[in-house]
């Protein structure tokens, strides 16, 4: 199947967001829901549906099938971004589910790794080694079966050895960024830094262990 020009065309995150059906979410680099199944059985019914769809439209999502639900996770990786495409498969998805009776449940996050280094060409190749990841970026990588959480390397100019260097960036869906927040302070959580919300928000354990909580807002 032909693939026209517009049809690689990344969207902006916003466009991405505003053209979504219910129940689906843009996470980190893809669009992304989760049907409440309930069965197994129910489960596999949805994933035969969704294969059809997806090699109609030659366009192949990632599923994940588990007893009580199936998750759906779609982008364009030949552009490496989200398009049209992923569009017009997520609103086709999202109608089959609700022709089986399937509705969708709450989506769930996206774990990252970060790493603060001042030269990431340096260590890169070490943890790719100890994971048995690929380097898909020159900061990034993945793992090939699309298992574990991807790692970021952040550049970091701080050559202190008490200084903290690894630390989690969560993706949450922007609608839940707040209450998310609010449940780690709760939690006996501290906000240190919110000058770049809703990008992300800086927060620290009461060790004082960093992490981020992120969205895709604001970064464009």
């Amino acid at each position: 199947m032909a693939i026209s020009e517009q049809d690689r065309e990344p969207l902006r995150s916003q466009e991405v967001s505003d053209g979504l059906p219910d129940g689906w979410r843009l996470l980190l680099g893809q669009v992304v829901a989760r049907y409440a199944t309930g069965d197994f059985t129910t489960g596999a019914r949805l994933v035969q549906r969704v294969a059809e769809l997806a090699d109609e439209a030659d366009h192949h999502p990632d599923v994940d099938l588990r007893y009580p639900h199936v998750t759906v996770g779609l982008s364009s990786h030949d552009v490496g971004a989200v398009t049209r495409r992923d569009l017009r498969l997520a609103a086709a998805i999202a109608e089959t589910a609700a022709e089986l009776g399937v509705q969708p449940g709450e989506v769930p996050d996206t774990l990252e790794l970060a790493l603060d280094t001042p030269d990431h060409d340096r260590v890169a190749p070490f943890y790719a080694a100890l994971l048995g990841y690929d380097r898909s970026a020159p900061d990034d990588l993945v793992d090939p079966g699309s298992r574990g959480p991807s790692v970021w390397f952040q550049g970091s100019d701080d050559p202190g050895a008490d200084r903290q260097r690894w630390h989690l960036d969560v993706r949450v869906p922007h609608d839940r960024a707040q209450s998310r927040l609010d449940a780690v302070v709760a939690a006996g959580g501290r906000l240190v830094d919110e000058s770049h919300a809703p990008a992300f928000w800086v927060v620290e354990d009461a060790d004082g262990n960093r992490s981020c909580l992120t969205t895709w807002q604001g970064r464009e």
